[in-house]
């Protein structure tokens, strides 16, 4: 039985475009105009996915995909025209319940191709997601967003006076991750001693919002990584996007961020397989942790291999609690996790590490 489309978007034009891409797939499609028609539609049958635009008459997207969620939990992908004033918005979304985004067909500016593949592969990927995996995705804590507006005007807590790294957790996740990491980031106390560097799969318009985001709700400071910024313990760093994360240590002992804007055989940049690999350049290896999240994919199983095998601690999402089980399966079935454990399960190892 043929998997079932909806696409819903008031652009006849961007209908038409997402219905030549991914009738490629063999899927049957249906089409909304706005968000109030495609609730309707979304709640009386059960879609396999959901792509939603943003910015529609009746009911906008972010309204759309809370009715949806809270209705019939369904894998929706927004559609994004990837401009900054979008990312913020998309991050909503993403709160609200949906899985990922693609851009908008023609808005991407490294070609076409590239676009068709990313929509072909993430709506394929989301496809196979179950509504079960849904609803226990959905009765996850919430914790960063309680702590929004919570911390949005407090002031922070001083940079730590101790710069010496004993210890660096190194975190990779791509689909479905973005509310994982706000987790991760809403739930580190005050007092910890490490510095965590974070690669989510986005590109460069999206990592600075998602960065000030996670900001609001954390105790700790979350910077957007740049070039020569200093590793300090206690602080959170989310790669850049459209540049890979790498370290390099000074003279002076102090290791900062190198950004490599050379993509190389990489899909993604930032790449986890980059920012892991150059954390071992400068790390010893026993002082790393690497933790693979959900994701499409293979990014960092290659590097997880080599950390475990130079000693590092490694942490892989389990099947059960991952919304895409791709970039943890490639790492566990290379042989790069130490310990394959349920998202809970890594939080709190994270979160209370000695």
């Amino acid at each position: 039985m043929a998997k079932r489309i909806l696409i819903v978007d008031d652009s006849a034009l961007v209908r038409k475009q997402l219905s030549e891409v991914i009738g490629t797939l063999g899927f049957d499609i249906e089409t909304a105009r706005n968000g109030q028609e495609g609730v309707e539609k979304a709640t009386s049958t059960q879609y396999d996915v959901i792509t939603m635009d943003i910015n529609m008459p009746v009911l906008n997207g972010i309204e759309a995909v809370k009715q949806i969620m809270s209705r019939q939990p369904t894998p929706i992908l927004m559609i994004s025209s990837l401009t900054t004033e979008d990312a913020a918005i998309t991050m909503d979304a993403l709160d609200a319940g949906a899985i990922d985004y693609i851009a908008k067909p023609g808005t991407m500016n490294i070609g076409k191709e590239q676009n068709t593949e990313d929509i072909l592969e993430k709506v394929l990927s989301l496809s196979r997601v179950s509504p079960r995996r849904l609803r226990n995705r959905a009765s996850r804590a919430p914790v960063g967003r309680a702590r929004v507006s919570e911390n949005k005007e407090k002031p922070k807590q001083p940079f730590s006076e101790i710069t010496e790294i004993t210890k660096i957790v190194l975190i990779g996740s791509s689909t479905g991750g973005p509310g994982l990491i706000e987790q991760i980031c809403a739930s580190l106390p005050t007092n910890y001693k490490y510095p965590v560097c974070i690669v989510q799969h986005m590109p460069e318009q999206f990592t600075k919002a998602f960065a000030e985001r996670l900001n609001r709700s954390s105790a700790l400071n979350v910077f957007e990584s740049a070039h020569n910024m200093e590793i300090l313990p206690g602080n959170i760093y989310i790669a850049r996007g459209g540049v890979h994360m790498n370290f390099a240590k000074k003279v002076s002992g102090k290791i900062v961020i190198r950004e490599d804007t050379n993509k190389g055989k990489n899909f993604f940049q930032p790449s986890v397989n980059d920012m892991m690999f150059g954390a071992l350049e400068v790390f010893d290896a026993s002082n790393i942790i690497g933790v693979i999240l959900t994701g499409i994919g293979d990014d960092g199983a290659d590097a997880m291999v080599k950390l475990k095998n130079s000693g590092a601690y490694t942490l892989g999402e389990s099947e059960e609690s991952a919304t895409v089980y791709g970039m943890p399966r490639e790492a566990y079935e290379r042989g790069g996790v130490s310990q394959q454990l349920d998202f809970k399960q890594i939080l709190k190892t994270i979160s209370t590490l000695k």
